[in-house]
């Protein structure tokens, strides 16, 4: 993208909203390069919840008063307000939980425990987060079923014709990131998805690194279920989204029990509520429903595409100065389609943790460690890598000032 399509965004506004980014430590701004963990959390988003305190707070679906009433209101609508964000059919598709792992534990025990047997096969990627690697992985030691990952090759891209050996009529599940927090990859999902539906298999998508910073439409994918987090959107931590398709939600049995998503309780036995609330029991996360509501306001009032340009723009412009430093190697494929906006590297000589801890006293915020893809940085050969990791906020004099610590770096173990 030319710097004039950067320019279209004006970053400098959207920094105002974010006080955070204006602290300083010892002297020096923050360089907030960590937001594939979390992303920081616009003025607007913490209004949404400060008024909801301040106005609404009561609880949902228990009481007659005029808060219960309007408090239900409220975390009824931001179901509709994220179905209507990733083009699920309505708000029955749309389950909210504490993040994307706990949704990724809900299909697998909800319906994992109950489908899958031996000679079952489940295909996930050698990319995986932990979430999903993790809660596979353990439903495969329960059941029986086994656990296949789809490889990767050299340049950090699935092996597409190795995905087409693997599922095949015994595959009952497909389990793919969308896009990688480790390679930056962006995986084929749609493509994936018809592979499964092809054998009689679901399709699981990991979107947490997706859902932020591009268009998601759930329809045009045709995922059985897709997953994310509020925390990674500029929304607040505590809650995730779990979509799926509602015929396959009404079958499946609830993963949690208590209040709220029962129908008829006696001594004897109890029978369920309707969706989305089936899945949702107990007092729910309501204001940060309400705050995901109002991030999803703020990054459409900015737009997808935009953000999308903006972010990729940023990643390439920090792999291509990271590319020209001798001893720097970078992982994933090159800058492109189908790459996201993070850049994971190490620094010849020098360990991804000292690195960070030296990017720490420039009050740079980069994550160093395996990123919950230990088994992916086993096949890298390496034992952990540096991540510096963008969004709508972030500039390139930002990562001109990763790339200037870098020297720090070696003088400091030269």
């Amino acid at each position: 993208m030319s710097q004039q399509n950067l320019e279209s965004l004006d970053v400098g506004a959207i920094r105002d909203e974010f006080p955070i980014l204006e602290r300083e430590f010892d002297g020096q701004q923050v360089v907030y390069l960590d937001n594939a963990a979390t992303t920081q959390t616009p003025d607007p988003v913490v209004d949404a919840m400060s008024d909801y305190y301040r106005e609404s707070n009561a609880n949902i679906h228990r009481g007659i008063h005029h808060l219960s009433q309007e408090a239900s209101i409220m975390y009824e609508e931001a179901h509709d307000r994220v179905a209507e964000f990733i083009n699920a059919d309505g708000r029955e598709e749309v389950i909210f939980t504490k993040n994307t792992t706990e949704s990724e534990n809900l299909v697998a025990y909800a319906w994992g425990l109950n489908e899958l047997g031996p000679g079952d096969r489940v295909v996930l990627t050698e990319m995986e987060h932990h979430a999903s690697l993790v809660t596979w992985q353990q439903i495969g030691e329960k059941t029986g079923a086994d656990v296949e990952y789809i490889r990767i090759d050299d340049d950090g891209r699935l092996d597409m014709d190795h995905a087409r050996e693997l599922i095949d009529d015994d595959t009952a599940i497909v389990s793919a990131v969308h896009v990688s927090n480790t390679l930056g990859t962006v995986n084929p999902v749609s493509e994936l998805t018809d592979l499964a539906h092809e054998h009689g298999a679901l399709s699981f998508i990991d979107g947490a690194q997706a859902v932020p910073n591009r268009p998601v439409d759930v329809e045009a994918i045709d995922a059985d279920f897709y997953a994310f987090s509020g925390h990674k959107m500029a929304g607040p931590t505590g809650i995730g989204v779990l979509y799926g398709k509602q015929h396959l939600l009404e079958e499946m049995e609830p993963y949690l029990y208590g209040g709220g998503m029962i129908r008829k309780v006696t001594y004897e036995e109890s029978t369920w509520g309707d969706l989305p609330w089936k899945f949702e029991p107990g007092t729910p996360q309501i204001a940060e429903a309400v705050g995901l509501e109002a991030a999803i306001d703020w990054l459409e009032d900015i737009g997808m595409e935009r953000i999308q340009t903006h972010e990729e723009e940023i990643a390439r412009y920090a792999y291509e100065q990271l590319e020209s430093e001798d001893d720097v190697e970078i992982y994933g494929p090159e800058p492109g389609p189908d790459r996201g906006g993070l850049v994971s590297f190490n620094v010849e000589g020098v360990h991804a943790h000292d690195l960070a801890s030296i990017m720490n006293d420039h009050t740079i915020a980069v994550r160093a460690g395996d990123h919950c893809t230990q088994p992916l940085h086993d096949k890298l050969g390496v034992p952990a890598s540096t991540r510096a990791s963008f969004y709508v906020y972030n500039t390139r004099e930002e990562v001109d000032k990763l790339v200037a610590a870098l020297e720090d770096a070696r003088e400091l173990f030269a």
